[in-house]
């Protein structure tokens, strides 16, 4: 579903609008047009759009309406108004198939998969994960907000991997105190670009919303910013080229491993966001170009999996460890370096 922020003919600019979004611009943020400051806060939403928008008087900066040459800067109050009053929080139960690793009344341990988006939001509404939980159970906590019932933590849409939801209040709580407390043990699987140059190491950087494209995470070294983050890894395999590699969170941040890899030089293999979808080691030969972009076709999203999570049950206070194996898109990218790395060798 796409925002329809402009009206369409003269009678509907009489009408009365509504205020659908409304965003302050942070400390630090760079003078960028209001066309484009809006579109690096709204998924699926097109500048055109925006710029429609603004034509007809509905996008309004500090309550004065503004063409979408504007210049937004920091302290600026941008609001987005449309003829229609803003949707109501209303999650559709659909029954979508998940991959079910553990459940009972409490909780409900799932393996998601690569392009599943976790909860509702804008462009969003339907085939979620908490749309499928609304399927399941009746009376879902919303400890998290009203759009996010029985989620504890979430996964980036084309992460794969080991999730756990609440089914009840108690739970909820419990879990969420346990991600909070940092009991939890988390641990990830990514290919990264270039190889890593220590065997083991920690990344340490604050994460928060980049002031230039608030779509992704940066890392704000002397911490003057953002949060603190810290990233744990062991290099698993070598190929020259990419590196795979095992990570635990000490932290759980906003895109915290695809932030930590590009800040030291290694952003995760095929991720669009984060500079990854693009050859960033190795030659410039046709051969090796082409071999490149099958592995980007095989894998047509960042290559990280949420391989196993541990935590303690909230009410029989066991712990509980579950592993997942790593997807066949990641597991084919894996072998077929292998393959390449051991033909060019034996070339050479």
């Amino acid at each position: 579903m796409q925002a329809d922020f402009f009206v369409e003919d003269e009678q509907n600019e009489q009408d009365e609008l509504y205020v659908h979004h409304k965003f302050v611009a942070t400390p630090g943020q760079s003078k960028i047009r209001v066309d484009k400051f809006l579109t690096n806060y709204l998924e699926n939403t097109s500048r055109n759009r925006v710029q429609k928008a603004a034509d007809t008087g509905c996008i309004q900066v500090n309550g004065v309406p503004v063409k979408s040459n504007y210049k937004v800067k920091a302290g600026d109050e941008v609001t987005m108004l449309m003829t229609f009053p803003p949707r109501e929080t209303e999650i559709l139960e659909e029954d979508i198939p998940l991959d079910v690793v553990f459940r009972d009344e409490d909780v409900l341990v799932l393996n998601k998969k690569p392009g599943m988006v976790v909860h509702p939001g804008h462009g969003n509404w339907s085939g979620t994960l908490v749309n499928a939980l609304a399927f399941l159970f009746k009376n879902l906590p919303v400890g998290n907000g009203e759009d996010r019932p029985g989620l504890v933590h979430r996964l980036d849409k084309n992460t794969s991997g080991i999730m756990v939801t609440a089914s009840n209040e108690y739970a909820m709580s419990h879990l969420a105190k346990q991600f909070f407390d940092r009991s939890t043990d988390r641990q990830y699987i990514a290919i990264v670009w270039g190889d890593v140059k220590e065997d083991s190491g920690t990344i340490t950087g604050h994460i928060g919303r980049s002031l230039k494209n608030r779509q992704v995470m940066t890392v704000f070294p002397n911490g003057d910013y953002g949060k603190h983050a810290v990233t744990h890894y062991t290099v698993l395999e070598r190929f020259g080229y990419v590196t795979v590699v095992a990570c635990k969170l000490e932290t759980g941040r906003t895109h915290q491993i695809r932030a930590h890899f590009k800040y030291i030089g290694h952003p995760l293999f095929n991720d669009n966001e984060y500079g990854g979808d693009k050859i960033l080691k190795g030659t410039t030969f046709n051969k090796y170009k082409q071999f490149i972009e099958n592995c980007f076709s095989i894998c047509p999203r960042h290559a990280l999996h949420a391989k196993q999570l541990s935590f303690t049950h909230p009410q029989t206070k066991e712990r509980l460890v579950f592993d997942s194996e790593i997807p066949e898109d990641m597991a084919t990218i894996i072998q077929k370096f292998r393959t390449y790395v051991v033909g060019r060798n034996e070339a050479g």
